[in-house]
This record gives structure tokens, sequence and C-alpha cells, in this order.
């Protein structure tokens, strides 16, 4: 009996990758006719094949295979926006891009609590905590943005990296808010501050390490007896990465985006490919990245409770509207006008207020809340799940005319 429970369980999995991987397939030929992000349709398809609409497609959100495929999708996407990242160009805006993953966390927080504690009326630790939950900016959405998005190197890797870094600084301030709003003995400020240092310097070590190490085995004249394997070891890399800051307790997102920087910044290091197993290197990094979205956004999208947003749909769209229109440019202003060597346009950095989209990581946090039976977390996760349909909605598919009207799009073509 239990093998035949079991037997059905695969067959329904199996059936669940086949939708996902057809209609992501139809949503990337739709989005190229359409000019737009496929991360917007992969979202709406999504929708349309969750239970709230066809019911085809019913993977839950605590279902481990859930969980393995946002962790793992996550993580695979940091490393393409990382591989892309270009060490010069970090050089220039790392004092813009250190003020906006730490800095700019807390005002986006403060600025969307005030938002919620006036317009909806909840408590002012409420309020933080679902500031809190929604500030960090998501990587899993941005970087396939601007895969397709071709526009200035130093805005798209000043988001990118931006969307990387502040994951640690959103996951510390939303577990302090969270200790203060459960009363919690042991909160204490210099231990958050501690505790996000440690996440962040521990994933830069460990990421830098492993991508020095991986580049070594793949590409020195030497040491690299396992260049034809270079996408095997790439894959294994992530995942040991990934599980490495995890055991160590530190970031591991920030550690695999790190390893990214250093595989895709190999030549400074003294590094240098074959041309031949470097080219095939970037088309499956490419491929497996555009697998990774569909399987990410498609779930997200059908997993949206349109019940649970529609008992808090008024004030949430304005709370996000806020969140969108005000807290995001005030963000980057404070935080990036200041950078002199950078030496911001207004036209750059009115660019970079629109784009800040919302999708896994916030999803990921607000669920973590449900599961932990916080009070008025039913209220977050609606506010987050609303957040993220109108930043992607709305912002990601309006970046390139935006980027256009604006002078900013790159003409010549940008490498994978």
């Amino acid at each position: 009996m239990e093998s035949a429970i079991n037997f059905e369980m695969a067959r329904q999995l199996l059936l669940s990758f086949a939708v996902i991987l057809a209609s992501g397939t139809f949503s990337v030929f739709l989005s190229q006719k359409l000019k737009v992000p496929d991360v917007a349709i992969f979202l709406i398809a999504g929708i349309l094949l969750g239970p709230e609409v066809s019911g085809i497609l019913h993977i839950t959100v605590e279902s481990a295979l859930n969980q393995i495929i946002l962790i793992f999708g996550a993580c695979y996407i940091l490393f393409d926006g990382g591989a892309s990242i270009k060490l010069k160009v970090l050089k220039q805006i790392w004092i813009t891009l250190f003020v906006l993953a730490t800095i700019g966390v807390i005002i986006m927080t403060s600025i969307t609590a005030i938002a919620a504690y006036y317009v909806m009326g909840l408590p002012l630790i409420t309020a933080l905590l679902l500031g809190a939950a929604i500030a960090p900016t998501d990587p899993a959405t941005i970087i396939p943005v601007f895969r397709q998005v071709r526009i200035k190197e130093r805005i798209s890797q000043a988001l990118i990296s931006e969307s990387a870094f502040n994951d640690a600084t959103g996951s510390v301030l939303t577990f302090a808010v969270l200790s203060v709003a459960m009363g919690s003995a042991g909160f204490s400020l210099t231990a958050s501050l501690a505790d996000l240092l440690k996440q962040s310097v521990g994933g830069i070590v460990i990421g830098g390490a492993m991508g020095y190490l991986s580049a070594l085995l793949i590409a020195h004249e030497k040491f690299d007896f396992l260049a034809k394997y270079a996408p095997v070891i790439t894959l294994m890399a992530i995942i040991g990465t990934y599980l490495g800051a995890d055991d160590t307790q530190t970031s591991g997102f920030m550690a695999v985006f790190v390893f990214g920087i250093i595989l895709g910044n190999k030549e400074s290091f003294g590094f240098r490919m074959n041309l031949r197993e470097h080219k095939k290197l970037q088309e499956y990094v490419a491929r497996t990245a555009m697998i990774m979205r569909m399987f990410i956004f498609i779930l997200l999208g059908s997993q949206v409770d349109f019940s649970l947003m529609g008992k808090f749909l008024f004030g949430g769209v304005i709370i996000v509207t806020i969140f969108m229109l005000i807290a995001r440019p005030i963000t980057v202003i404070l935080c990036a006008l200041p950078d002199r060597r950078a030496k911001w346009s207004f036209k750059e950095m009115l660019f970079m207020s629109w784009t800040r989209e919302t999708g896994v990581i916030p999803a990921a946090l607000a669920g973590l809340l449900m599961g932990k039976h916080v009070p008025s977390a039913e209220i977050i996760a609606a506010v987050t799940f609303i957040a993220i349909l109108m930043t992607i909605l709305i912002q990601a598919t309006t970046a390139k005319w935006l980027a256009g009207k604006l002078g900013l799009l790159e003409l010549a073509s940008r490498q994978l």
C-alpha cells in the first residue's frame, strides 16, 4: 500500500515538473514576443496553473521539494549574477553598495513601517517586522531582469550586488525585530550587529575560498585537469559553498554570490580557461539559470493566496505604493548621493529608485514568520505577496522602457 502511494506521489511530481517546463518554455517564447522580462510571465503562468485558478500545479510552500527548488534555484541565479560582476566596476561603486546594503535596508524598513502603522493601524513592532521582511531587494528577480534589459554596466552591477549583499542585513534585522516582538530577553543590538558582521564576512571568506579553488581546478595552466568537467564542478561547488556557509551560520547566499564573482573574474587572479571550455561553461550556466527561473517563479506564482491577499488588499496596495514611490527613492538619494567617488547622475539614481523588485527572499522570510505563528503574520504574508506582484509586474516590465527614456540602455551586447 505504501509503495503504491509513493509511486503515485512520484508520478505527480514528474507531472508537475513537466507542466513547469512546458509552461516555462512557452513563457520564454511569449516574453520574447512581448519584449518583457521572463520572470513576469513565469509569475503569471504560475498563478494560472496554481490552486487559486486552474489547480493544475499544487506544490505547497511547506514541502521539502519547494524548499529545495527555492534554495538551490536562488543559489544558482546568485552565482550567475556574481559571475557577471566585474571587480573593476565594484571598485568604483563599493561605497554606495555598502551603504545601500546596510543603512539602506534600515531606511526602507523604517519608512515602510511608518506607512504600515498609519495606513493599516498595525502595532509598531508588527509594522517594523513587515518593513524588515520586505526591505531586501531580490537577486532571483533582479539578475534575470538585467540579463534581458542591457543597461549601463555600473548601474546593473550596483543593483545586482545590492540585491545579493542586503539579504543578510534583511534577515538579521527581521530576526532582531522578531526577538523584540516575541519578548525575548536575549535580544541585544550589539549581538545583532555582531551576527550581521559574522554572516557577511563569513560568507565572503567561504565564497572567496571556494571560488579560488574552483578556478584553480578548471583554469590553472598546470592543475586544470578538471577543465572538461567545469559545469559539473561548478554545480558541486555551488551546493558545497551554500552548505558550507550555512553550516557555519554565515550567509550562504552571499557566499554563493562571491563564489560567482571570483570565478567570473578568474583572469584577475592569473587563471585563464581554454576558450572552448569557457564557452561551454557559459552556455551551460545560462541555460541552467533559465530553468531555475522557470521553477522558482512559476512555483512562486502558484502559491499566491488570493483569499488572504483579498483581506488586506486596499491597505497592502497603499503600503507597497509608498514602498515603491517614496521609501525606495529616499533610500537611494540618501545612500548614493553622498558617494562623490561614484558621481551618480540624476538619471542613474532615478532608475535605481525604480528598480527594486521583491521576490523569493522576502517570501521566504514571510513564510518563516507564518511558520512561527507570529501575531499578525498573515498580514505580513499578504502584503509581501502584494509587493511581489506589484514590483515584478509593474517595475520589472517597465525597466527597459524607463532605461530607454533615460538614455541608460547599453547598445553593445554584454557577456553572460
